[in-house]
Formats: C-alpha cells, sequence, structure tokens
C-alpha cells in the first residue's frame, strides 16, 4: 500500500521503493516515521529517448477507443486513487495505439538552436580533417584553415541568434539591450 502512494511522489518509475515500515512517532508528535529503500532501477548501456509524435496521430481512433469505455461503470464506487489508475491505464493504452512516437539520439536531441545543416557539415569535416592530421594525411595548415572556417561560423551564427534574440524579445526585456 505505502509503495504504492510512494513511488509517485519520490519519482516518475513505479516499483522502485520498497521495505516500506512504520516507525514511531517522533518525539511528542503524532505523526508516524516512514522507513523505506529506494531500489535501483537497471542501467541501459545506451539511453534513447523517446517522444510522442504528434505529427503523425490517429486521433479518430484515439478519440473513438475512448468513446468505447463504460466509464460510469469503470469509476462506480471507486476511490480516488483507484479512479485515478484505472483512467490512466484506459487512457495510455490508446495512446500508445493511436500517437506513434519517435526515437531521438543523444546528439541529436540536445543540439543548440544556433546550429543548422550547414554548420552540422562542417563540424563533420572539421572532424574527418582532425582524424586526417592525426594519421598524417593531411597538412597542419589545411587543417588548422579547416578549423578557424568552422570556428568563425559558428560565432557567426551564435551572434545572429543574439541579434535575432534581442529584436524579438525588446518590448519585453528591454534591460536585454
Amino acid at each position: 500500500m505505502f509503495c504504492a502512494m510512494l513511488d509517485p511522489v519520490l519519482n516518475h518509475k513505479e516499483g522502485l521503493v520498497g521495505d516500506v515500515k512504520l516507525k514511531g512517532s517522533l518525539g511528542c508528535s503524532d505523526k508516524k516515521m516512514v522507513d523505506f529503500k529506494i531500489l535501483r532501477a537497471p542501467r541501459r548501456a545506451h539511453s534513447k529517448l523517446t517522444s510522442l509524435d504528434f505529427r503523425r496521430p490517429d486521433f479518430g481512433l484515439f478519440r473513438d477507443l475512448l468513446g468505447r469505455v463504460p466509464w460510469h461503470k469503470a469509476l462506480e464506487a471507486k476511490g480516488a486513487q483507484e479512479s485515478w489508475v484505472i483512467f490512466k491505464d484506459h487512457l495510455l493504452q490508446p495512446q500508445e495505439w493511436c500517437i506513434p512516437t519517435k526515437k531521438r539520439s543523444g546528439k541529436n536531441s540536445r543540439r543548440p538552436a544556433w546550429t543548422n545543416k550547414e554548420l552540422l557539415h562542417k563540424f563533420q569535416h572539421k572532424k574527418e580533417a582532425n582524424r586526417g592530421w592525426k594519421q598524417g594525411q593531411v597538412a597542419w595548415e589545411e587543417h588548422r584553415e579547416i578549423v578557424w572556417a568552422a570556428r568563425n561560423q559558428v560565432r557567426k551564427a551564435k551572434d545572429l541568434m543574439i541579434h535575432l534574440n534581442l529584436a524579438t524579445h525588446i518590448k519585453g526585456k528591454r534591460k536585454s539591450f
């Protein structure tokens, strides 16, 4: 009972709290102390982020599936906690069926706002030049020119982003100027 109550309070995954015991009160307080262990989740080798892809959902099927649920019978004579669990189960299952997920790799999901396709190409070219220079296939001067060109392009992109943010938010943030 307490595990089910502490799971959503302490973390966002179920089954990570165990060995819950009620202990005595602390001093003259009428509140009880709770002793519990937080269980460690198994670590994965690769962290792959997924998110719902709302560009390709089937909301018609989603609406139809949720419309088929007899809510009055499903939630009748249930407490708030039980009703919430039932509602969540009835909502998440059609969500899995109707709204696809898209995978986001670690590098692409944390890309700064000022990067674009051209800059990513420059980064790749810089990486190849660096690898070639370490292996002795690219001259130092050529490597240095490629690195400087990439660095200058990054500076220009960041400068453009700063100017754009300044221009769009000047009325709301007057001190930013």
